[in-house]
């Protein structure tokens, strides 16, 4: 690293003591978007920098550079962060330009910090923002898009829905089971194969229940397959770990594997309003496992077996089209982004906002975007 850089770094990390931070458990972070002169027009970049203890670390949020680790007037390098997805041979190539171009902007900001965030609001690229907007309007307007409810079917969607409404699916008198043996919780994974059987898993419907969780399941059972398969007394020992081959670790709720967000559970719990009875339940939200869960419940339902699902409320809105989805910046992976979200956003699918093609002024108008930073000088 030249000398001249360093200082240059040194020089944005003291100007940028200067304007508020916020606080993430004992880090100060500053936010700034900036204006960046590249030929004729500005180009907006996002840079954070955060002070954990003596050591700052500025980080390109909107780009792919290596961040920076320095400490002042003693080092600047490239930090060794295992998110950096970019890392040049000199920072300094990549750097020093845009620390020149955030300086310069510090100074804008400080005579009239309003009209400065002013303008980054209105000037920042929509397709690297954070945003919602209702699904009902993507579904109107992109027709290729992909559907849960049409994936579905009519039938079972308009099923589901009723079940909702009428609450047989999520009313505990209607959901709780007085006793069961892990024979009893084998006929419901039975019924949950075969109902939510795609294409491609050829379940072999002549195996027993207890044979198809075996086969199906995650495989780390936590001793369930070891006890007594037609004892209560033993069910419910296991339940609440009191059985002496209950074990810890395992997945013993996922009949159907995944990742961490994308596997299917049939879970037994005690009611949350007493220590008597279970709740069977569904959970299966992803929207590549969606279908098969509902099928399951559907079926499990059809057979006259007590059971509920994972957020029915939710499940309604998103196969009536009225959750959101929600607009993700174009620098950030789409995977898990709904988790971005807050709960009552009611977002569960995301996608980049250039996504909307050719209907972007038509949707534009209907988003909802969450606000950018504010940079704001200390006041003295």
């Amino acid at each position: 690293m030249s000398k001249k850089f360093e200082e240059n770094v040194y020089a944005l990390v003291s100007e940028l003591r200067q304007f508020e931070y916020k606080i993430e458990s004992i880090d100060q972070m500053w936010d700034v978007i900036f204006p960046h002169k590249k030929g004729r027009q500005d180009v907006y970049h996002y840079i954070r920098m955060t002070k954990y203890k003596d050591t700052f670390y500025i980080g390109h949020i909107d780009g792919e550079l290596c961040s920076l680790e320095v400490r002042v007037n003693t080092s600047v390098e490239a930090a060794s962060s295992f998110s950096d997805s970019h890392r040049s041979g000199d920072p300094a190539k990549e750097w020093d330009a845009l620390i020149s171009s955030a300086r310069k902007w510090l100074k804008v900001v400080s005579k009239d910090w309003i009209k400065a965030n002013k303008q980054v609001w209105l000037s920042y690229p929509l397709n690297r923002r954070y945003g919602i907007v209702s699904n009902s309007l993507i579904r109107e307007s992109i027709s290729d898009i992909y559907r849960i409810d049409h994936e579905l079917g009519k039938a079972k969607t308009k099923k589901f829905i009723k079940l909702v409404e009428q609450g047989d699916i999520r009313d505990y008198h209607h959901t709780a089971v007085p006793a069961m043996t892990s024979s009893d919780f084998f006929k419901y994974c039975k019924i949950a194969y075969i109902s939510g059987q795609r294409k491609d898993d050829h379940v072999d419907e002549k195996l027993s229940g207890r044979q198809m969780y075996k086969q199906y399941a995650d495989g780390r059972d936590e001793g369930l397959l070891a006890i007594a398969e037609n004892s209560q007394e033993e069910f419910a020992d296991w339940i609440d770990g009191k059985h002496p081959k209950k074990t810890t670790g395992g997945h013993p709720w996922e009949i159907k594997s995944g990742g961490n967000t994308t596997h299917i559970d049939l879970r037994v719990s005690r009611p949350s309003y007493s220590k008597e009875g279970f709740i069977v339940s569904l959970c299966g939200g992803a929207i590549g496992r969606l279908k098969e869960t509902i099928c399951m419940l559907l079926g499990i339902h059809e057979a006259g077996l007590p059971i509920t699902i994972n957020d029915p409320e939710g499940i309604r809105k998103r196969l009536l089209g009225q959750d959101n989805i929600g607009i993700v910046p174009n620098f950030d992976s789409l995977h898990r982004a709904n988790q971005h979200f807050c709960e009552d956003d009611c977002v569960y699918d995301v996608m980049y906002y250039d996504d909307l093609g050719k209907h972007k002024s038509r949707i534009r108008p209907f988003i909802t975007w969450e606000p950018l930073p504010i940079l704001k000088p200390v006041r003295q």
